[in-house]
């Protein structure tokens, strides 16, 4: 079988570069040849139009069709990780007009997550991934509640899944849909800021967020019986 190095990869731009521009062309053949159903696109829709801010949260195994549910008009900055993978995934997001911001939500991360209270604080939105950038699967970091709560924004999450995909067998089951497919979006309830900085209460947001995004993970799987997906085929299993 052969495996890919990606260290040896992004030494060399022209193949990175390669590559990325050949994911961000599947991503495109997948999305205008499937059929996709958007769920809850109304609980956002008027902070949308209202240009008000607010965090876009989801999985990280479910990222790769995130790009078409979100109006490139609209600036939306992602966090993305500094491991081999954020190197590529940030290039081939950037087809798609969406910005990139490099670190994590962990405590290394702290110099990313002001930037994004700061992007937040001008206007702008921002997409953070929980779980990321290598787990624990489907379990949120506190890192997105404290950059709600410093910025005073809330947090809106979403996820994405189809009757036809590859799920990978890595930490995230990242979740890649076929062409061909039909496919669904949901946004989930809209989760305040916390309102205070006490872990209680920080702890209760994050609990928020996590249990917003499993419910909604569940329900667009079984749309489908989508098994392979589902969240009960945690990464501890």
């Amino acid at each position: 079988m052969l495996k890919i190095n990606l260290k040896r990869i992004l030494k060399l731009n022209f193949l990175r570069d390669i590559l990325c521009f050949l994911a961000a062309s599947y991503i495109k053949l997948v999305f205008y040849t499937s059929s996709w159903e958007i769920i809850g696109f109304e609980r956002p829709s008027k902070l949308i139009e209202n240009k008000t801010p607010f965090i876009v949260a989801f999985w990280h195994g479910r990222l790769l069709m995130l790009p078409f549910v979100w109006d490139r008009k609209k600036i939306l900055h992602l966090l993305i990780s500094r491991h081999n993978d954020g190197e590529l995934i940030s290039k081939t997001v950037s087809y798609f007009g969406l910005k990139s911001v490099r670190g994590s939500t962990n405590k290394k991360g702290a110099e990313a997550l002001r930037k994004m209270v700061k992007f937040l604080k001008n206007g702008e939105w921002v997409g953070i991934s929980p779980d990321g950038p290598h787990g624990p699967r489907m379990i949120a970091s506190p890192g997105i509640a404290h950059v709600s709560r410093l910025a005073n924004v809330p947090i809106f999450p979403i996820v994405c899944s189809a009757n036809r995909a590859k799920t990978l067998k890595t930490w995230d089951r990242f979740l890649i849909p076929f062409p061909f497919c039909k496919g669904v979006f949901i946004w989930g309830e809209e989760i305040a800021p916390p309102s205070s900085s006490s872990k209680e209460i920080i702890e209760g947001t994050r609990r928020s967020i996590e249990l917003e995004l499993n419910k909604i993970s569940l329900i667009a799987d079984n749309k489908y019986a989508n098994k392979k997906t589902s969240i009960s085929n945690n990464s501890s299993e």
